[in-house]
């Protein structure tokens, strides 16, 4: 079993930075591939970035590409999603989740553990 916990969600004006942490417990975070999504009322959950458990290999959403990166960090069992150039479309839930499989994939469908989720509005 795996827990994760998101942290860093807030309040931002357009054009701002944010950064998203996300801690894991419970298994050893070496193997997991980790991911970030989000989601608005009344949509569904749109894949933001992904990381392998290496942290060799990355994929990030057209959608946020130059703007948004994802790293991990093993020591402190972490994975972070840096937002620059925030847009209020970015407006949303952010939710952590890890795969056991160890990749970087972008599929809801592929992940097993899923946090609860931090808050991000940007306001224009």
């Amino acid at each position: 079993q795996v827990q994760l916990v998101e942290s860093g969600g807030g309040l931002m004006q357009a054009g701002g930075s944010l950064r998203l942490s996300c801690a894991a417990s419970g298994r050893t975070f070496s193997y997991l591939g980790m991911g970030w999504f989000r989601q608005t009322p009344g949509t569904e959950r749109e894949f933001v970035a992904t990381i392998n458990w290496s942290g060799a290999r990355t994929y990030i959403a057209d959608s946020v590409k130059g703007r948004f990166t994802i790293s991990r960090e093993h020591t402190k069992n972490t994975v972070y999603l840096q937002m620059n150039s925030l847009k209020p479309e970015d407006t949303a839930v952010y939710y952590c989740a890890a795969n056991s499989a160890g990749g970087a994939v972008d599929a809801t469908s592929s992940y097993d553990y899923w946090g609860q989720g931090t808050q991000v509005t940007v306001s224009s």
